[in-house]
Formats: C-alpha cells, structure tokens, sequence
C-alpha cells in the first residue's frame, strides 16, 4: 500500500510538472521506488523493471535515481518537483527518443544541460540514417542531433556509387577506363 501511495504521489508531481508545460503526462512503473526531499531537492530511487515515459520519451531500466529541485516555501512530506537536475539509469538502459535508440549499462540526463551521457558499452542507433555509432563514452546534445565522445565507431549504409565510370577511375585494373578529359585550348 505504501509503495503504491508513493507511485501515485511521484506520479501526480510529474504530471502536474508536465501540465504545467502543456505537455504530455509522465508516468513512471517501477518494482519499487523510494523518495526523500529536503528543503531544496526531491530524490526517487526506482528499482526492477523502471520504465519512465514522457514526451517523446521512453527509459527502461534496472535502477532508476531521479533528483529534482523543489519549489521554494512548500510545507508539503514531498514537495512538487520545480525542475529535473538529473536522471541515472544504470543496469540494461535502453532510451527510444524520436528516430534514435541507445542501449548501455548507464545513462545520465541532465535536463538543464540538455545532454544525455552514455557509458558502460553505448550504442547509440539512429534509425532515420541507418548509422550505429559505438564507443566508451557517447555524449548526446538535445536539439543539435550532435553527439562526440572517446573512442567512437560510426557505422553506416554503404556509400553510394559516385557516378559513371567511377568504378573504372578508382579501380583501373577492372578492365574498362575512365574517359580521360580533354585539354583545355590555350
């Protein structure tokens, strides 16, 4: 029954979060959840099966550690949540986001940064350009379909041919030969 108060409780301050904005509902499931606030912050710990949707936006997860700042002067066990500081997923990440999907062991979201950082084996897909991209480390910036990071491996579709004769130009053992331009006139 707790648990259950709780995922309702944390469930109404990120709905109210998201109305607030004329956005969508966010709903958060979760095998269990924990939350604490202070003066200043409210922290949920989600574990088993997590999974956080919201606009455009779905996270799967072991383990879920969501700290967001609260309103100033609420009297309130929880308080509403202002603004989201941080989100960690650890343990089989996947996050679907538009056109792109990323699987990884961790992933922090860092809202006021509008970044995601991922780490522990990333693959990052992105299924509008067929390109995978892997690496130690992948760092994703919101609105800029930007990503950089150490040690990265992009992989794509096959480049296209770049025209007739282009084989023959770049393979002259082929048999055939590329026609060769004629001199300029002086």
């Amino acid at each position: 029954m707790k648990l259950s108060v709780l995922l309702l409780s944390l469930f109404a301050l990120l709905a109210t979060q998201a109305l607030a904005q004329s956005l969508p509902s966010t709903e958060l499931v979760a095998d269990s959840l924990e939350m604490t606030s202070t003066d200043t912050e409210t922290t949920a710990l989600c574990v088993g099966n997590v999974m956080l949707t919201g606009t455009n936006l779905k996270i799967t997860c072991d383990r879920l550690e969501i700290v967001a700042a609260r309103v100033a002067g609420e009297d309130d066990t929880i308080g509403t949540m202002e603004r989201f500081k941080h989100l960690i997923a650890t343990g089989s990440v996947r996050i679907v986001q538009g056109d792109r999907e990323a699987t990884c062991g961790r992933a922090e979201v860092l809202p006021r940064e509008e970044k995601v950082i991922l780490t522990d084996e990333p693959v990052l897909l992105d299924h509008s350009t067929e390109m995978v991209a892997t690496g130690e480390r992948i760092v994703l910036l919101r609105g800029q379909r930007k990503l950089f990071g150490e040690h990265i491996k992009i992989t794509g579709p096959p480049i296209k041919d770049l025209g007739p004769g282009a084989e023959a130009a770049l393979n002259p053992s082929s048999g055939s030969t590329a026609p060769v331009p004629a001199a300029p006139d002086a």
